[in-house]
């Protein structure tokens, strides 16, 4: 760490009368941690970390290896717009390093990281733009939603535009971009676009970015839920993630000799995606509720393809702004918003590199509506399915190398046994449903 930026921060709490810092983690399900300190503290966290119980974080140590760092990193350096007892907070992200300073390699920044440097040693920078979508409901235990408008419905007085308006402001004061917000497809579901940025800058964005929608929903008295599929019957919340690799100021991903304006970069980095979207599934879309949004009929991607407009495909290219170099980009649309973002976007990379370091061929462009085609009209075009449920996506995970390559040994034997573990207790239990069907018959 640069001794000036360090003491740049150090300065900035200072002269804007901070008392308490948020030293902000995440586990490796992708829950924000957080530990407070006071400005007394400041120095010593920032030179030489601040030492936590490792063993009590899902994905972290074992209890005989249980010493962990948490070293602030002070490029993310933020001051919440909320108070504490009347006083300013500030909040940074930490890197986890063992005791000795390594990095800890189950910290999920660092595993992005890890992924990042493999594509910093081929030339490219690798930038995100992800789409965020959300439900407002009445409270976590009452899914009455707040309004009953649709797709870029304009609206007056209903407490949930308010919201989405305060959270874009809220965001603003975080330094964080938004391109633009609207009403989603769902009642009170709503989406706010973050401008596309690196990717581990934009992975922290996101983890603000679900603490300010929630913290401003509550702060209504409201719940904000990130849930895949809260609502039988509505559509579900994606995170559909725009991506590219730039070389220096230049497009990797564009050609304008191209009759759509890609390069054989892009085309091989969308068939790497295509070619392991099965694979990556426990990661992008990792909780039992994951699979009742990717389902036929909804928008949601289930079938692996690509296409230029289509938004039934698995990956799309999308043309707003054709033949504009900085805007191509490509959209893989199956991402939930209740995914780990450091390891989702280290997953969607690796996968990309793969296609690119290996030469994968990428296939014809779909055109035609793919949930209106027959089975056999998609076998005959080579389209296959992601996964219909958690079981099926931890076996596709199981035999990828390339997920254990790309999130290292211990997280993908971790993601294993806690999805394992969490398709056990799923299965085992007896829903409404079952009761409902069932009971007034057997």
């Amino acid at each position: 760490m640069p001794k000036e930026l360090r003491e740049g921060v150090i300065r900035t709490i200072r002269d804007q009368k901070i008392e308490f810092i948020h030293l902000w983690f995440t586990d490796v399900l992708g829950f924000l941690k957080s530990f407070m300190i006071d400005v007394e503290e400041l120095e010593t966290a920032m030179t030489e970390g601040m030492g936590f119980d490792g063993s009590s974080i899902q994905g972290f140590a074992r209890i005989e290896e249980s010493d962990m760092i948490a070293l602030p990193d002070p490029t993310t350096l933020q001051i919440l717009p909320w108070r504490t007892d009347g006083h300013l907070v500030a909040s940074m992200y930490c890197d986890i390093t063992n005791p000795d300073g390594s990095y800890y390699e189950c910290d999920p920044r660092f595993v992005l990281k890890r992924n990042l440097k493999r594509a910093t040693d081929m030339g490219y920078t690798f930038y995100i733009g992800p789409e965020l979508e959300y439900y407002y409901l009445k409270s976590d235990t009452d899914p009455t939603v707040l309004d009953h408008a649709t797709y870029f419905d304009q609206t007056t007085r209903d407490l949930s535009i308010d919201l989405r308006k305060e959270t874009v402001r809220t965001l603003k004061s975080f330094g964080i971009q938004v391109e633009y917000s609207h009403h989603e497809v769902g009642p009170s579901q709503h989406e706010i676009d973050l401008r596309y940025c690196e990717a581990l800058r934009m992975a922290d964005n996101v983890m603000t970015y679900r603490t300010v929608v929630k913290e401003v929903a509550q702060e209504a008295g409201v719940y904000a839920t990130f849930m895949p599929k809260p609502i039988f019957g509505e559509a579900g919340s994606g995170m559909h993630v725009h991506q590219s690799l730039f070389r220096g100021e230049s497009n990797a991903f564009y050609d304008p000799a191209d009759p759509f304006h890609l390069s054989d970069t892009a085309k091989s980095y969308m068939a790497g995606l295509l070619v392991h979207a099965r694979e990556i599934c426990a990661v992008t879309n990792q909780w039992v509720n994951s699979y009742k949004r990717l389902v036929s009929g909804y928008e949601a991607p289930v079938y692996v393809c690509w296409a230029h407009r289509n938004r039934s495909a698995l990956v799309r290219v999308p043309m707003y702004k054709p033949g504009k170099e900085k805007a191509t980009r490509l959209e893989l649309r199956s991402p939930d918003p209740a995914c780990n973002p450091y390891l989702a976007f280290a997953v969607m990379l690796a996968a990309g590199l793969e296609g690119i370091e290996k030469g994968y061929t990428l296939p014809e462009p779909v055109t035609d509506n793919i949930y209106e085609m027959s089975d056999a009209q998609r076998a005959e075009l080579g389209i296959g399915s992601l996964p219909g449920d958690l079981a099926e996506a931890i076996a596709c995970m199981e035999g990828s190398s390339l997920l254990r390559r790309a999130l290292g040994d211990q997280v993908f034997e971790w993601i294993l046994l806690n999805k394992k573990t969490e398709w056990d207790s799923y299965r085992s239990r007896v829903t409404p449903y079952e009761l409902e069907e069932y009971l007034p018959l057997l």
